[in-house]
Formats: C-alpha cells, sequence, structure tokens
C-alpha cells in the first residue's frame, strides 16, 4: 500500500499515513497531533522496485 504524507495547517506538523488508493479517495485525513482535518498533501518521492537486475 502506499504512504501518503500530508501537513496539517492548523498546528503545522507533517505526518505520513499507509492507506491503499480507494481509502485515500473515500477518507478525509485528519491530523494525528491537534485532529485537525485542514490537511494538505505533500509531494514526495517512491520508489519502484522490479525482478529484472539493471
Amino acid at each position: 500500500m502506499p504512504t501518503y504524507d500530508f501537513a496539517c495547517r492548523s498546528c503545522g506538523k507533517e505526518f505520513s499515513q499507509v492507506m491503499s488508493i480507494s481509502q485515500r479517495d473515500k477518507k478525509k485525513t485528519a491530523c494525528p497531533h491537534c485532529k485537525g482535518r485542514k490537511v494538505t498533501q505533500l509531494m514526495s518521492g517512491f520508489m519502484a522496485k522490479t525482478s529484472r537486475k539493471s
């Protein structure tokens, strides 16, 4: 499952959550620190793992 990075606009904390893509579309994410719902998703890097050796 993907990991999403968020920043809370209420308290300013950044946090990560692991959830499926369908959960992300349906669920309003809340800040685990202040429980605020004013969060913005941050851009984050990713790593693709393949079975072929390069």
